[in-house]
């Protein structure tokens, strides 16, 4: 089985000005370590279809979708939150990014595909059900794992999050849905300054300490995220993929290196094959330092593909 590539070149249009870090060389980085390594030619690629409202609105509130749309600007930027704005192109770069990871389930629910990377942005772990934050407009993994529940009838999806800021979106949007658990690593205080005290038996929030390495983020992932896993069963796995953790990131201020990306993989494929047969779908989040942030993702999808 084969591991599928899924970005689009809507992607690259978002802009939103020269003092955000969430830029298109994040796409290009990825991309060119891929081709650098001779990994891209072992992937199987695909061209995102964008997503419908109607999928966007399967756990985003009506009203915040057609004003995503209303407020699309012909020219210059429009501000939808203190840290996220859109320029001509957001938003069918913002459409794209969910419909890769739609697309993605689609192919990994039909075994076209054993597992996926979706090399996209905006990223979407801050979006909430009626909310943009955080550089996120739409939330990407919560509207791929609805779809795998109500499209593909299945009834437990797990989502995993290893990006160094909380996905306050996700879990707002799965936090009184027991058909989703999520799982999730990040630095605490720090933005968005929350999932410290808000879990429940289905959100395992595991907060970090600026500083962190590798082994105290494996020993979280390992007494934390694995138990509550395997007692959930999940059919399928998506996962925010946000690399903003690495020991070369700055704004991250936690310490990890490809090797632990490597090894959060490899756990969640162990997981993945007792109890999803082998169902994955990753989706890019956060990561800014462009040379760490390829070498990372480099890692994570060798360990996806089993290279």
């Amino acid at each position: 089985m084969h591991t599928a590539y899924i970005t689009h070149p809507a992607c690259l249009g978002h802009d939103m000005g020269e003092i955000f870090p969430e830029e298109a060389a994040r796409i290009h980085a990825v991309h060119d370590q891929l081709i650098a390594s001779g990994l891209l030619d072992l992937l199987v690629p695909f061209e995102a279809a964008p997503a419908s409202k109607e999928q966007l609105m399967l756990v985003h509130a009506p009203e915040y979708v057609e004003r995503v749309f209303a407020l699309s600007p012909e020219s210059g930027f429009v501000e939808i939150d203190g840290d996220t704005r859109m320029n001509p192109h957001s938003l069918q770069a913002a459409l794209h990014a969910a419909g890769a990871v739609i697309t993605a389930v689609d192919l990994v629910m039909s075994g076209q595909v054993q597992n996926a990377f979706c090399n996209i942005r905006p990223p979407g772990h801050h979006a909430g059900r009626a909310s943009a934050s955080g550089f996120c407009l739409f939330n990407n993994v919560a509207i791929g794992a609805a779809h795998a529940l109500q499209h593909h009838g299945l009834q437990r999806v797990a989502i995993a999050d290893f990006d160094v800021h909380h996905g306050n979106g996700t879990e707002e949007i799965f936090h009184d849905d027991p058909c989703v658990m999520l799982c999730s690593t990040f630095r605490h205080p720090y933005y968005p300054h929350s999932g410290a005290d808000s879990g429940n038996d289905h959100i395992i929030n595991v907060p970090l300490a600026a500083g962190c390495k590798g082994a105290e983020f494996r020993a979280a992932v390992s007494e934390h995220w694995l138990p509550a896993l395997e007692c959930f069963q999940p059919q399928f796995i998506l996962i925010s993929a946000g690399f903003d953790a690495h020991r070369e990131d700055d704004m991250g201020g936690l310490a990890l290196q490809e090797a632990d990306y490597y090894w959060v993989t490899e756990a969640l494929k162990d997981v993945a094959s007792r109890h999803a047969g082998g169902r994955i779908v990753s989706a890019l989040e956060g990561g800014y330092a462009l040379s760490a942030l390829g070498r990372s993702v480099m890692t994570h999808i060798k360990s996806l593909a089993d290279l």
